[in-house]
């Protein structure tokens, strides 16, 4: 029976894999990628602020208006937008891939002042007339509450009949404030215009409906909540429950033009950070099979099916492709033979040290023993992935969703396909020579590893000595040389050209770049004009970029400079900086709960460490700390944990089989025993980030270099902090790595039903 058991599982896992590969053929030939305003371009909307009788269109206002610009656009769904503040009163607003950009402009300007109103008898005072939703004249009173006391809107349809309706939610003062509205409506008999409540959005009544003969007189709606109905289309009911809430603009807009822009990045750089993937996953794939065989063989065939399922995944969810999001899907399909590695390097020990006995058993008890790492490290990373995705906006919000993607898609290669390859491959001929195999010897690294003793974190504090001169020595540099935040953060200058005829984008871009601006953004705008963004500039260098423009183009008139603000503003980066909070706060917590605190902190330790190394390095250096370097450090961030977690999954192992031994040892064992993993991970994803650092595009050479230094940070950082920190946590509170009670081995059986 249970050799039938673990049959039927194969079974299951061949059926799962069938329909998911299935599923991502289907959606490779049929689903089109979205691509983002850097490798395919789009539409361009500039926006210009009013004055309103309450409100003056000033900066401030102006940056209001941009953030509840942001909030519709998300809503849109269109990822990795660009928005930022021109001037003190105008708005640029860059849509990538918009199907429709007249249905975009049309909901993301307008005001969308929302306001409920008593309906009063002709001509009584302080009232006005407007028309009905039927076109008919209705007196209103003065608004009782506005979109502000809105807690959320959601569009439906109308179980009555009569189209789609949208449901309001209030919150505060709000919900008493519409109880007494339609209390003092319900007084008046049915029929009568005052039992109608009539609720306008920009001096538009979209509906009025009589409060029901169920409603009593002076008790009104409770609850907090009500629908508007008014026959709405889906489209016209989702973008009201949009506009809704988003709230309303703190002052009108005025749309004062609208084009088309061509791509940020030109088609040299974009070729050659595609040579610079393929050449990087190339090596990889030689690494694997050099170092595991026919195991790495399967290794790599399984890294093809997880960039294929992924990108699939980000297909069906309509997310839209930037170059940056590419290089670190590419890094993910990197950084997804971790789980691999782990399997094999347990199952080498499994075979080798520890018992022996035949090659499809030591898979199988591979798969149990690194099974708790997996799980943990992914899950702590799926945590930050979904706080990111809830919490934060624009950039950082995307990021969210493709590291969300790329987590569940990793467990299910690892857990389900890779598994059954083995399970498929390991036997018969293979397991007789099981040499073949690439996973019956120890390999270099681990025979090494066994002559190491593993007291060598003994001092814990000397660790942590060097450890903090490093991270003072990297601190400094915010301080001495000063962080290079990029345009995304502080704004800049937008200067554009009109030529004679339409120039070569390409050629302006290397001509723009060797007048001393090699990351300013050069793109088409309309037909023949050019747009350069950069770095706030003075006027002998807008001079240097006109001349580098006319040099190409034969004649360059400016037509429009203006100063704009960040693209990354306030609140965005405010809701980035809570969501990364709550995330690491998310995972301390997991990490207490499945190992214990000391560990937890341990990682936070090392994860604050990584981070204050790679920032002071890029000080030092002078690099620019841009959206793209944000998403490289979020990147880290995540590494960083898994490395930890996988180190600290093997503490609790250890301790639970070493109960005496002083906690440094088990400590120093369980880094010994996971450096095989470690190092084999580490030089995969070292192929690929040497390719981008070196063959790839300017933005994407700093992206790889971030991710480099983030790769030895937090490989040695859990070394270095984190191992010492958890030993010094248990010297003053002992318990740390406490075992956790494991199934009796004659209940753990192998895929073969055998019992391991």
């Amino acid at each position: 029976m249970p050799r039938e058991t673990a049959r039927r599982g194969m079974t299951g896992r061949a059926v799962v894999s069938l329909v998911v590969l299935a599923a991502t053929v289907y959606l490779l030939l049929t689903t089109a990628p979205r691509l983002g305003l850097d490798l395919r371009g789009g539409t361009q909307i500039v926006l210009e602020t009013k004055d309103s009788p309450t409100v003056t269109a000033d900066a401030e206002t102006t940056d209001r208006t941009l953030e509840v610009l942001r909030r519709r656009v998300d809503a849109l769904g269109v990822a990795e937008p660009m928005l930022a503040r021109s001037g003190d009163n105008r708005i640029i607003v860059e849509l990538p891939g918009v199907r429709d950009p007249r249905e975009a402009v049309e909901v993301i300007g307008r005001t969308a002042q929302l306001s409920f109103h008593p309906v009063l008898a002709p001509g009584a005072a302080d009232s006005r007339v407007l028309n009905d939703e039927s076109g008919q004249p209705i007196t209103l009173g003065p608004a009782a509450l506005t979109g502000e006391g809105v807690d959320e809107a959601l569009s439906s349809v109308d179980s009555q009949g009569g189209g789609w309706l949208v449901s309001v939610d209030f919150k505060g003062d709000a919900g008493r404030a519409w109880e007494r509205l339609t209390g003092q409506a319900a007084c008046s008999p049915p029929g009568d215009p005052a039992r109608r409540v009539a609720i306008a959005l920009d001096d538009k009544v979209i509906s009025s409906p009589q409060v029901s003969p169920q409603v009593a007189c002076g008790v009104g709606i409770v609850g907090g909540s009500t629908q508007i109905t008014g026959r709405f289309s889906p489209a016209e009911a989702k973008d009201l429950a949009l506009l809704i809430n988003a709230g309303a603009l703190p002052t009108p807009v005025e749309i004062i033009e609208q084009r088309t822009v061509g791509p940020t990045l030109g088609a040299a750089a974009i070729d050659a950070s595609a040579r610079a993937a393929v050449i990087g996953l190339a090596l990889t794939a030689l690494f694997l099979l050099a170092v595991y065989r026919l195991a790495g063989l399967i290794a790599v065939g399984a890294l093809v099916a997880y960039a294929a399922v992924s990108y699939a995944a980000l297909l069906a969810v309509g997310a839209t492709l930037t170059l940056p999001g590419l290089a670190g899907f590419v890094l993910a399909i990197g950084m997804a033979v971790d789980a691999t590695v782990l399997v094999f390097e347990r199952a080498r020990e499994e075979h080798s040290v520890k018992r022996g006995g035949s090659l499809p058993r030591s898979v199988s008890r591979g798969f149990s023993g690194a099974l708790s790492a997996i799980v943990d490290s992914n899950v702590t990373t799926l945590l930050a992935a979904g706080l990111l995705f809830w919490l934060a906006s624009g950039p950082v919000r995307g990021f969210g969703v493709t590291l969300s993607i790329g987590v569940v898609v990793a467990l299910f290669i690892s857990l389900v396909l890779t598994r059954l390859l083995l399970h498929l491959t390991m036997r018969g001929v293979v397991a007789r020579r099981s040499r073949l195999s690439g996973l019956t010897h120890e390999g270099r690294v681990r025979r090494w590893v066994n002559r190491r003793d593993p007291g060598f974190l003994g001092k814990p504090r000397r660790w942590l000595m060097v450890a903090g001169a490093v991270v003072i020595a990297a601190i400094a540099g915010l301080f001495v040389a000063g962080p290079n935040l990029g345009v995304e953060f502080t704004g800049g200058r937008v200067v554009e050209y009109s030529t004679s005829a339409p120039a070569d984008v390409e050629r302006v871009r290397d001509a723009v770049s060797d007048a001393g601006f090699p990351r300013a953004v050069v793109q088409t705008s309309g037909e023949k004009d050019i747009s350069v963004r950069t770095e706030p500039i003075d006027e002998d260098a807008t001079e240097r970029i006109r001349a580098a423009v006319a040099s190409v183009a034969g004649d360059a008139t400016e037509i429009r400079d203006e100063q704009i603000g960040p693209s990354l503003g306030a609140e965005l980066r405010t809701k980035a900086v809570i969501a990364l909070g709550l995330a690491v706060l998310a995972q301390l917590i997991y990490l207490a709960v499945r190992f214990d605190w000391r560990l937890g902190v341990a990682t936070v330790a090392a994860l604050a460490q990584d981070v204050l190394i790679i920032l002071g390095i890029f000080a030092w250096l002078g690099k620019s700390m841009d959206g793209v370097f944000l998403a490289a450090l979020l990147t880290v961030i995540g590494y960083s944990v898994n490395d930890s977690v996988v180190v600290f999954d093997r503490v609790r192992e250890v301790r639970g089989q070493r109960r005496k031994e002083p906690f440094s040892r088990v400590v120093g064992t369980a880094v010994l025993q996971t450096l095989p993993r470690t190092i084999n991970t580490g030089i995969g994803v070292l192929f690929v980030l040497g390719a981008l650092l070196f063959l790839g595009d300017g933005s994407l050479a700093d992206f790889a270099l971030a991710l480099l230094l983030g790769l030895v940070a937090g490989t040695v950082s859990t070394v270095a902090t984190a191992g010492p920190v958890a030993i010094l946590l248990d010297e003053r509170w002992p318990g740390a790595g406490r075992p956790v009670r494991k199934a009796s081995p004659a209940r753990q059986r192998d895929d073969n039903g055998a019992v391991v």
